[in-house]
């Protein structure tokens, strides 16, 4: 089940029917509602049966309200630990906010996308991942704007154990590089909403020629997660204020940092070489 209830639900509403996305839009506008009305309290709220509600938590993968429920008081319980961490009413950043209150807000922000990703993670996609990467004859890794500097770190990880592995921000150059690859490479492509058409394009184009799929992005139901052969999620909500990609590539970094470890963890003891080699090489160019 979804590591975060009311990101699943944000993620239903496109495809409910007119009742059960009052149901939803009731949910994510006062979670708390959830957690105190029972299901009959809830349906006349929303102006609707008790089976469209029953029938809107079915959908989500639930037995029944019961369970959506409790999922809805856990993540509640969760969001109100993490704010009462930091002394916060809210997270939400506003354009007023002192310096203080925004260090707070986006340490809370990124700190509760971290841990839901690593609570939500599939760890049998995250170890096939892996061992293909540890089997690969060439790595490419997509990604635009943000999500390219996380293509980028997972680069130079990769690189530094020896890995043959290649990044470009140039998206005809992905595409180019994409086309050339075959069964015995992986790719890998990094979007939070999922719908970036450059990356999509060069997944597609890898997989057709026999390449294996990796999508990281928030979104399964996003054309990249469809179009790849392994899906693996982050969860991260951006704040309403936001001017650049914050709590995603956080999320985003963290599932690198996963996925980099399990596959030095398969490589085994050849790593110590490229790793202790790559590190004396930098050493000559620091000050003393």
């Amino acid at each position: 089940m979804d590591a975060d209830v009311l990101a699943l639900v944000r993620r239903s509403v496109p495809r409910l029917s007119a009742a059960e996305a009052r149901v939803a839009e009731t949910i994510l506008g006062d979670p708390t509602l959830v957690v105190d009305l029972a299901i009959n309290d809830l349906a006349q709220l929303c102006h609707t049966s008790l089976s469209t509600v029953a029938r809107f938590a079915q959908s989500l993968g639930f037995s029944g309200y019961r369970e959506l429920r409790v999922a809805v008081a856990r993540t509640v319980t969760l969001a109100q630990a993490q704010q009462a961490r930091f002394g916060l009413d809210t997270t939400e950043i506003d354009p007023e906010d002192e310096p203080s209150a925004i260090a707070a807000k986006l340490a809370s922000q990124e700190i509760d996308a971290i841990e839901k990703t690593a609570r939500g993670l599939d760890a049998d996609a995250l170890d096939r991942v892996a061992r293909a990467v540890v089997a690969a004859r060439h790595v490419d890794l997509f990604g635009q704007a943000a999500s390219s500097l996380t293509a980028q770190d997972l680069q130079q990880k990769l690189a530094r154990i020896g890995c043959s592995v290649a990044h470009s921000a140039d998206p005809h150059l992905a595409l180019t590089t994409a086309s050339l690859r075959n069964q015995d490479d992986v790719v890998i492509a990094f979007s939070h909403g999922g719908e970036t058409q450059e990356v999509v394009r060069a997944v597609e184009v890898a997989r057709d020629a026999g390449a294996l799929s990796v999508a990281i992005t928030s979104a399964p139901d996003s054309t990249l997660a469809l179009a790849a052969d392994i899906v693996l999620l982050t969860y991260a909500q951006e704040s309403p204020f936001r001017m650049a990609a914050m709590s995603s590539r956080i999320a985003q970094l963290a599932l690198v940092d996963i996925l980099f470890v399990r596959v030095v963890q398969h490589r085994g003891e050849p790593v110590v070489i490229p790793l202790q080699l790559t590190h004396d090489a930098a050493v000559t160019r620091r000050r003393r």
